[in-house]
């Protein structure tokens, strides 16, 4: 027993001491990373699960007068709005995308590039020039009262400001998800499989319903569910129209009714929508699985038109692009040259281009990291970590506003409350009354957008390059700074100019989270919109609609390159 214990008093000898050290966890730069990108992934995913947990939360007041009053409105006018903008999408994006992508007529060059110039209008500023345009008070009203020597109740005409007028106006701006997507799988069809249906004796339009439109569905409903998205997360179009719909509510429930747990309860049934549309865009894909049939040359020789059937086409493609920018771009044009632009406006100007700046390159910065942390360890959990940060993207920005300011007030009440206890002087609002919290929205609901860019540049470069550098010496960040970072530089670019656009065009996330007397041109343009001024509006919307046509007509130009063997 004596023995016993003068053995634990012993020095632990070499052996021994070597023995415990290999037991002993070592922490390496990839464990610091996985823990750096739990960190992250919890921080960004923080909005969507505050409004989750208020799901199990007990129903106010406030919620049982919603649900007994004005909550089905909610449901049903969302329904029928994502409806609505369903086919009215999918009528132009896919006729337009099926004419340009198969046929030769006049006029094509250039209208299978400018069919996505709606894509720089944003659908709130659309619905102003149109309601400014078709108004009772609108030019085109007094020019038939004027003509015919009408009065008020003589005609009839239809009301911008309702349902079906916004359902046109986001259907304006939305259809190029669907045009893009579309487009891109018929050209991707095999030559093969439409030349043996035409053997077959199938005409135009059995070749297109039997054949191409199936084979193209998963694009099809991706680029809907893209644009039901955008609906779902429309504030400014929907409010000024004057439609009940779930953005509507959770501000009039957080600002007018003073109740953040039924605006969060709100906010969580359109999170359920949205979910919903991922799940059934998700499960359209998994269950057709068309393959193309691959013959080494995708290319084809598009189809001449006869002369009637070249206009209708030429009227068909044309139309689109009439109604979701010429219209609308004429008239903000118009409007802005009679206006005065002075210190206020260039003030909303640097208000506005600094902070989608400011968010664009944070994104970015976090975009490279996960982008390039995922590439050094393609493990399922990076990758199920690198997923769940960039799910914001479908999240709509009321969503997000309402997710984040509950959080990062109660922490500031916290802060003041402990700086009071303590030092007897008050912080104020550190994170929810600055801007801070409008850049944190901003990467949460951004950062996919410079993500899928940044994975999309990195993809080019082949592993062996890596390997090469390694062996050589070069440690991981040499690596990406050195030679990943060069080689990829316009797809930084292009993160970069797709964050700053989508931020500067941002509205309900901006409305609610913006410090006191901190405005943006958005926000300018919906508050005189909303007090109608739709002529002073008007510089703020053009500068966010010109700003807008930078990345459409650099995806333009990449659309528009001509596929190898096709004709022009």
């Amino acid at each position: 027993m004596a023995s016993s214990n003068s053995d634990l008093t012993q020095p632990l000898s070499p052996t021994t001491t070597l023995s415990s050290a290999r037991l002993r966890p070592r922490i390496t730069r990839s464990h610091l990373f996985v823990l750096f990108l739990l960190t992250t992934t919890s921080i960004l995913a923080l909005p969507v699960l505050t409004i989750a947990s208020f799901i199990f939360e007990p129903a106010s007041d406030v919620w049982h007068h919603l649900a007994s009053t004005v909550l089905s409105d909610y449901v049903i006018n969302s329904l029928l709005l994502l409806i609505g903008v369903a086919v009215g999408t999918l009528t132009m994006g896919i006729t337009s995308a099926w004419l340009t992508a198969m046929y030769q007529f006049p006029g094509r060059r250039i209208v299978e590039w400018a069919l996505l110039l709606p894509l720089a209008m944003p659908a709130y500023i659309i619905a102003y020039t149109y309601t400014g345009l078709l108004d009772f008070a609108g030019p085109l009203q007094t020019a038939l009262r004027e003509g015919f020597n009408w009065q008020y109740g003589d005609y009839w005409f239809p009301e911008v400001r309702s349902l079906i007028g916004a359902i046109c106006m986001l259907s304006f701006v939305l259809y190029p998800y669907v045009y893009l997507l579309a487009r891109a799988s018929f050209l991707e069809q095999s030559v093969v499989t439409m030349d043996a249906a035409r053997s077959l004796g199938a005409g135009p339009w059995k070749r297109f319903f039997r054949v191409a439109l199936p084979m193209a569905r998963p694009a099809i409903v991706a680029g809907t569910s893209l644009a039901l998205m955008e609906t779902l997360a429309d504030y400014g179009t929907v409010q000024y129209f004057g439609i009940s719909t779930f953005t509507t509510g959770i501000f009039r429930t957080w600002f007018g009714l003073g109740d953040q747990g039924a605006a969060a309860q709100l906010a969580a049934m359109l999170l359920g929508f949205v979910l919903l549309l991922i799940l059934v865009e998700r499960y359209s894909r998994r269950q057709a699985q068309y393959h193309q049939q691959s013959t080494g040359d995708s290319s084809h020789q598009r189809q001449p038109l006869s002369k009637l059937s070249g206009v209708i086409a030429s009227i068909l493609c044309t139309t689109p692009i009439i109604l979701g920018f010429l219209i609308p771009f004429g008239l903000l044009t118009q409007w802005a040259m009679g206006e005065t632009m002075d210190a206020s406006f260039f003030s909303l100007v640097w208000n506005s281009l600094s902070l989608a700046f400011s968010a664009a390159l944070l994104a970015l910065t976090l975009a490279i990291i996960l982008g390039y942390g995922q590439r050094l360890m393609p493990t399922r959990a990076v990758k199920t970590g690198v997923r769940v940060a960039t799910l914001g993207y479908a999240v709509p920005g009321t969503v997000i506003a309402v997710g984040i300011v509950i959080p990062l007030a109660w922490i500031d009440n916290r802060i003041d409350q402990w700086a009071t206890d303590m030092f007897d002087h008050s912080t104020g609002l550190i994170f929810s009354g600055s801007l801070f919290i409008l850049l944190f929205a901003y990467l949460v609901r951004f950062l996919a957008v410079a993500l899928g860019s940044v994975e999309s540049g990195l993809q080019t470069i082949k592993p062996s390059m890596d390997d090469s550098a390694r062996s050589l010496g070069f440690s991981p960040f040499q690596v990406l700074r050195k030679i990943h970072l060069p080689i990829i530089r316009p797809s930084l670019f292009t993160a970069v100019l797709l964050v700053f656009v989508d931020v500067l065009k941002e509205l309900p996330a901006t409305l609610i989270l913006r410090p006191f007397n901190f405005n943006t041109l958005a926000v300018r343009a919906y508050e005189l919109a909303s007090d109608e001024q739709l002529a002073s509006a008007a510089p703020a919307a053009i500068t966010i609609v010109l700003t807008g046509l930078i990345p459409v007509i650099l995806l333009s130009r990449s659309i528009n390159r001509p596929n190898a063997g096709s004709s022009s």
